[in-house]
């Protein structure tokens, strides 16, 4: 009914709006600013330079943009980041060519692929993701009287804000009271392990706190070109894979390789996650791959870049599941099989993988026809499966193919299994929301870095899923006694390679790199 408040419409008697400009490199930092510019612009009461740029507080944004605007910045480029995602990838690639962490290795999956029949490799190249949430960062900080600390925010890990602001404060934690409102979008951005933008508000409350203007709100707005630009983002990876088959069509061996950017190094959960050199959330996905597999093994490099990563809906299984699901649709191709058939084959000792395949296979028709499209036109269908946050996922989607190679996602069918389902209704949109997210990313979602600047600022070059673009949506769900889990994100990484799987079907050409183009 409208009353749900955002941070974004947090008000408070006194209130001073933030906005900072940030350095266009990572790494770089203030030489000298001049904010002669500046005077005379009605509501503006302070410009001052903080550890991650320049702050310009005013009585509303308008005003604090506008003076933003008009400063005049010099930057000190000398540990700046000028590198270029070309160059990034092209390191990924060369890291790729040795041996890394390993992962999982049952069996000799060298050996094994190196008798095989027919042997089969792919590589695939995913960039850096923007959160893209509709609400973009915003915080409110005030500082009182006794250094009590409140906080108004909309929180997706509280306990971890508090712990990090009361150390940057020198306060106890109990002395940080956090209000929490409604976040207009998140996906993982929100949960930052560094708290960095709430840190950078601290940075300004604490400014003034020190200049004797305790009790003053302080309320941070971060634009759309500043969440674009200023980090954080799922991480560019780069994945190689080899897998034999034998004279019958079976999988003898696999092995598959990840390059990218740890997300839990150097963090607080580094501890609880990265074990004998890798990740957790950046193998997750092919380092617990459901298939029956004689011999597998899976290793990954995660080279260090100044480029700052994060958590993005469904992390790892963003890039792992479009890697797994597509090759596996190419090895069921060479082996002259049915993609569901051959799924089905190896699902043998996980029924709960093989309940969502079949029962998505089942509602979408598989091995009926799809109706013909128009003059010129092609139409596919593709499958994928999944496992996230102990969720199991499979989707069909059915495309249509133009002549000029543009094409539509016409429907997709999800079957999820996410133990009980407590709200039949949430996990449904839950469902739908994901795939429409995954669908953004799909099609469009790339941030790049050119002498090490984000090329991209807003939805014009950086596009989200439009409303006439959404395909039909079915989504099933498994009955189920087991324990409920989670349904926020494992409807995300299965749609694009099944999407992929579809344009596949419809016009043979395999896509091994995103965001995806025919042409």
């Amino acid at each position: 009914n409208g009353t749900a408040i955002f941070t974004q419409d947090q008000k408070l008697p006194g209130m001073l709006t933030a906005v900072v400009l940030h350095p266009p490199r990572f790494g770089a930092k203030v030489a000298s600013f001049d904010a002669a510019g500046v005077q005379g612009i009605p509501g503006v009461r302070q410009v001052i330079e903080i550890p991650t740029g320049v702050a310009v507080l005013a009585s509303n944004f308008w005003s604090a943009k506008k003076a933003r605007d008009a400063l005049k910045v010099q930057w000190d480029d000398s540990a700046a980041y000028k590198g270029s995602s070309a160059e990034i990838m092209a390191g990924f690639r060369k890291a790729a060519e040795q041996p890394g962490a390993v992962a999982r290795n049952e069996g000799d999956a060298a050996k094994a692929i190196a008798g095989a029949a027919r042997v089969l490799e792919a590589s695939y190249e995913f960039p850096y993701l923007a959160h893209a949430a509709m609400e973009p960062l915003n915080c409110v900080i005030r500082i009182a009287d006794d250094d009590t600390i409140e906080v108004w925010n909309g929180e997706q890990m509280h306990t971890g804000d508090q712990f990090a602001l009361a150390k940057y404060f020198g306060v106890k934690p109990e002395q940080v009271k956090i209000n929490m409102l409604f976040a207009g979008g998140s996906f993982g951005r929100r949960a930052n392990p560094a708290a960095d933008y709430l840190l950078e508000c601290a940075s300004i409350a604490l400014a003034l706190a020190r200049a004797g203007q305790r009790n003053v709100p302080v309320k941070l707005v971060w634009t759309r070109e500043d969440d674009m630009r200023a980090g954080y983002y799922r991480p560019a990876f780069f994945h190689s894979l080899k897998a034999g088959l034998d004279a019958g069509g079976n999988v003898v061996g696999w092995q598959h390789r990840l390059v990218g950017q740890s997300i839990a190094a150097g963090t607080a959960f580094e501890s609880g996650m990265v074990k004998n050199g890798v990740d957790a959330t950046s193998v997750e996905g092919a380092s617990n791959l459901p298939y029956a597999l004689p011999a597998i093994h899976v290793d990954l490099h995660s080279p260090k870049l100044p480029v700052p990563v994060l958590w993005w809906r469904s992390v790892g299984s963003t890039h792992t599941a479009y890697s797994t699901e597509t090759f596996v649709d190419e090895l069921a191709a060479a082996a002259k099989q049915d993609p569901v058939e051959f799924r089905r084959g190896l699902l043998g000792k996980h029924p709960r993988h093989l309940a969502v395949l079949e029962l998505a296979a089942r509602e979408a028709g598989w091995g009926k026809p799809l109706a013909p499209g128009k003059s010129g036109e092609k139409r596919g269908r593709g499958v994928a499966l999944h496992e996230s946050f102990n969720t199991y996922v499979a989707e069909v989607v059915e495309v249509t193919v133009k002549a000029d190679n543009s094409f539509t996602v016409d429907r997709v069918v999800c079957a999820v299994d996410c133990g009980i389902a407590v709200n039949p209704d949430n996990v449904r949109a839950q469902m739908e929301g994901g795939i429409g997210y995954g669908l953004s990313a799909a099609l469009y979602g790339a941030i790049t870095l050119k002498d090490g600047v984000v090329e991209q600022s807003n939805f014009h070059d950086y596009p989200a899923l439009r409303i006439n673009e959404a395909p039909r949506i079915e989504v099933h769900i498994v009955p189920s006694t087991a324990a409920p889990t989670g349904v926020g994100e494992p409807g995300t990484p299965v749609v694009a390679p099944a999407l992929a799987n579809a344009l596949f079907a419809a016009t043979g050409k395999r896509l091994r790199t995103l965001p995806m183009k025919l042409t």
